[in-house]
């Protein structure tokens, strides 16, 4: 076993601790907890104006006047998050579909969770907050950080159960949507229907290419685009095309499993008798028909969802959660700061935080009575 490991390429053998770690299951957690505590560093030392500074950088994508223009910070939000919520919203239809979620019974317990989670934050904030000018501001505790959730939940491996991991994601993302349309509809300023109408045609169109049993991800790709620059110039918050999007894409494989082995055990006793056994493959056409054969096979039996859901996961937990964190979790902690922890808007953020989850518990006890 030694000898194989040492005429491993270089490379190989550079590379392994990296491929390790990348495999890991806790490994986007942990990157989400370094990059958590870098932001905090960041913001409370020198570098706090270049951190600060960094996400209002503007950036242009387009030609001319059709160009959107928006600073760092909004992009990685309204941009980046929408994959992450797409990626999301894939899960949570697999589940629906197959998994933890596919009852009505199992279905409705994370909904009636979020439901508590998002009314008693906003009833305690009122409690705090009736009659001062901070009372507008009921929302912020209504939202969860579902990218932290997940991330903390990652941590833990293979000690959380998968039902319980589902249920966790299930109630986070039901609660940050509904905490996401609150934020639409009572603090947005401007709604555009306009932009909201050309977003349902977008739905109608993803709905009827996967009734035509279109499978092309390029063609979900694109249309999921337009469907994010119509929320975009909506108002409504864009990551919510992400979770729309997703549950658009087909979940059904084109050919069955005992197709799929039948004609893979062909395929590849074909590429077997194409040549001999140490034949260099560059050299063998035979070969690469059948190896291309086999590839084209293998994307039969994987739905659009889970050919999206592979290709997309790593990109979601090793680059767009930790920059996330790190472009919102710069929080300066000042002199003022426990001074301000006193004030009744703080007051009210702090309770409605700390007892939701006391709102999320409720409907669970409920559920296992």
């Amino acid at each position: 076993m030694q000898k194989e490991n040492n005429n491993n390429p270089p490379i190989e053998r550079i590379m392994k601790p990296f491929q390790e770690f990348l495999h890991a299951e806790t490994s986007g957690g942990v990157l989400l907890i370094i990059a958590t505590i870098i932001a905090l560093i960041f913001a409370n030392s020198a570098l706090s104006e270049f951190y600060y500074g960094l996400w209002h950088t503007e950036i242009s994508i387009g030609i001319g006047e059709y160009a959107l223009t928006y600073d760092l910070h909004h992009w990685i939000n309204d941009g980046l998050m929408a994959i992450f919520f797409f990626v999301v919203g894939l899960e949570i239809k697999r589940e629906l579909l197959a998994g933890e979620l596919s009852t009505g019974k199992k279905a409705s317990l994370p909904i009636a969770a979020a439901v508590g989670g998002m009314l008693v934050p906003a009833l305690l904030y009122i409690l705090f907050n009736a009659g001062n000018e901070g009372a507008s501001g009921w929302g912020i505790p209504m939202a969860t950080d579902i990218a932290f959730v997940i991330g903390i939940l990652a941590l833990l491996g293979s000690k959380v159960p998968i039902s319980l991991k589902v249920f966790v994601t299930a109630l986070a993302i039901a609660d940050d949507i509904g905490a996401v349309l609150v934020i639409a509809f009572f603090y947005t300023a401007e709604i555009s229907f306009f932009a909201l109408g050309i977003a349902g045609i977008f739905i109608v169109l993803l709905i009827l290419v996967n009734l035509l049993g279109i499978r092309n991800l390029l063609i979900y790709t694109l249309l999921g685009i337009g469907l994010w620059l119509a929320f975009l110039k909506s108002g409504v918050h864009a990551t919510v095309a992400g979770v729309l999007l997703a549950f658009t894409i087909p979940a059904s494989s084109r050919i069955s499993t005992r197709e799929f082995l039948i004609r893979g055990k062909d395929l590849l006793t074909g590429f077997e008798n194409a040549g001999e056994e140490e034949t260099d493959i560059l050299t063998n056409s035979n070969r690469q028909a059948y190896i291309q054969k086999l590839e084209s096979h293998y994307e039969k039996i994987m739905s659009p969802l889970q050919r999206f859901e592979h290709g997309l996961h790593p990109w979601i937990a090793f680059f767009i959660i930790p920059l996330f964190a790190f472009a919102n979790a710069g929080v300066t902690v000042g002199d003022s700061f426990f001074d301000s922890l006193i004030n009744p808007i703080s007051i009210g953020i702090i309770a409605g935080l700390f007892l939701r989850k006391a709102a999320w518990n409720f409907p669970v006890h409920l559920g296992g009575c």
